[in-house]
């Protein structure tokens, strides 16, 4: 064996422990969550939120919260555990910096442009744009199916609301009764 291919050799089984012990990166962590929130975080699925553009303190927030029992979930709670928090913070950074990808939804026109109203007056301040921004996660476009179980989560008292949501929600329910959550859902669906 010639001795430049013995040196190669050599510095390929030195470097061969380092690249074993390292950890995965984040696009290889956020992999897995492809089965439910979709590849890069567009969810293809009616009961998954689509996380890709996602603000990277509410993802860290929200799988903290997942991870210490505190968030209503299936099976969320059980996955978040899995994930150091050095990991979590890395997936969220990899998530936000992914393009949030829409598919269209069958949604009630009327329905909708109730709840474009309903949003301007209740919901636009902190979900600016159409829901499209937030610093508490994107609803513009999430699926309708997600959008109800989350608000029957926060109505029925299984998610804690953040920040001013509940003064804002009970406002809108006696204002409008059941039908502004169903109009307010149909309008962030019908979002592209």
């Amino acid at each position: 064996m010639n001795k430049t291919v013995r040196n190669l050799l050599v510095a390929a089984l030195t470097l061969l422990p380092a690249t074993v012990l390292a950890d995965p990166t984040a696009q290889a962590l956020a992999f897995t969550c492809a089965g439910c929130h979709g590849t890069d975080g567009s969810s293809v699925g009616p009961s998954s939120p689509s996380i890709a553009g996602m603000d990277p303190e509410v993802f860290v927030d929200a799988m903290q919260a997942y991870k210490a029992d505190q968030r209503n979930a299936t099976i969320m709670d059980r996955i978040a555990k899995g994930y150091t928090d050095e990991q979590i913070k890395g997936m969220s950074w990899f998530f936000a910096k992914q393009p949030l990808l829409l598919k269209p939804q069958k949604h009630d026109p009327d329905l909708a442009k109730l709840g474009a109203d309903l949003h301007k007056e209740y919901c636009e301040k902190c979900h600016s744009d159409g829901g499209r921004e937030s610093d508490s996660g994107i609803l513009a476009g999430q699926w309708m199916p997600y959008l109800e179980y989350s608000m029957t989560d926060f109505v029925e008292g299984r998610r804690a609301y953040p920040r001013k949501m509940k003064r804002k929600v009970d406002a809108v329910l006696k204002e409008h009764g059941k039908k502004a959550q169903s109009a307010l859902i149909h309008f962030y669906g019908s979002q592209q």
